[in-house]
């Protein structure tokens, strides 16, 4: 979206231009702009994702995307039961640099492990399928242990790639995996995604272990893509469950300072 700018807090929003690449990126330059052009000052309130969304004509999880870059920018700052504040200001010759988001990723991921699923159910081994097995067992200890990794997760995910007897989708990815750990956009998702209690779901893991104990592609393929919707289901509700949190932390403080002092007795 482009901005008419006049009074600070007059600048008018309209459509954002298709030509100016990936939308996320493009809302997020946008707010940035407002903060160049001093709609902005450190400590002010952003506006509410869906008023950015309606304003900037993007859906929710855009601007989800954005703001998330921003928070890894340093420019704004995530607070529990308050809302999105700006903390710094950009610099006259600030050009914001992003790395792969966590909706870029797990859209790669759908491209390239679903077919590296398929792939793997033609080559798989009973060794390999005995390894998934107990590596499904190895994810829901970790869920279960505090502060539990995703280690058998990720090695879940490699054997599967590398059943498929296939060296550049093995390294394909490994890759997706290794810029799930090294994106700053994802790390920081992951781990509102952990504050949130989000775990990789066994009983998906499970599906995809059938699908290739039947030998069957198309099956072994649509598991994966179920667990990857999936997946990307868990990090919106992720962000979406801190907004939740904060609206029900700021209900219980009402509720607490409009109590009849009788009541409190």
């Amino acid at each position: 979206m482009k901005r008419i700018t006049g009074a600070k807090g007059a600048s008018e929003l309209v459509p954002l231009a298709e030509e100016d690449g990936r939308l996320y990126r493009r809302v997020a330059k946008a707010m940035i702009a407002e903060m160049h052009s001093g709609s902005y000052a450190i400590g002010d309130r952003m506006p509410a994702e869906r008023d950015i969304a309606v304003k900037m004509g993007v859906s929710r999880p855009v601007v989800r995307e954005a703001m998330l870059a921003m928070e890894v920018l340093g420019l704004v700052e995530a607070r529990l039961g308050s809302g999105t504040f700006v903390i710094r200001l950009p610099g006259e010759t600030d050009e914001p640099e992003f790395a792969v988001s966590p909706f870029e990723l797990v859209e790669a991921r759908m491209l390239i492990e679903g077919e590296a699923a398929a792939l793997a159910a033609r080559h798989i081994t009973d060794d390999e399928i005995q390894r998934l097995a107990h590596l499904v067992t190895a994810i829901r200890r970790e869920n279960a242990e505090e502060g539990g990794g995703d280690n058998a997760d990720r090695a879940f995910h490699m054997t599967i790639a590398n059943a498929g007897r296939n060296t550049a989708i093995s390294k394909a990815v490994e890759q997706l995996w290794t810029l799930r750990s090294t994106s700053p956009e994802c790390r920081l998702l992951l781990e509102k995604a952990r504050t949130a209690n989000v775990k990789p779901m066994v009983e998906e893991h499970r599906a995809i272990l059938a699908a290739l104990e039947r030998r069957d592609p198309a099956a072994a393929r649509d598991a994966m893509h179920a667990h990857l919707n999936a997946v990307l289901q868990h990090l919106l509700f992720a962000v979406e469950e801190e907004a939740v949190a904060a609206a029900r932390q700021s209900v219980a403080a009402a509720r607490e300072r409009f109590t009849p002092l009788t009541e409190k007795d």
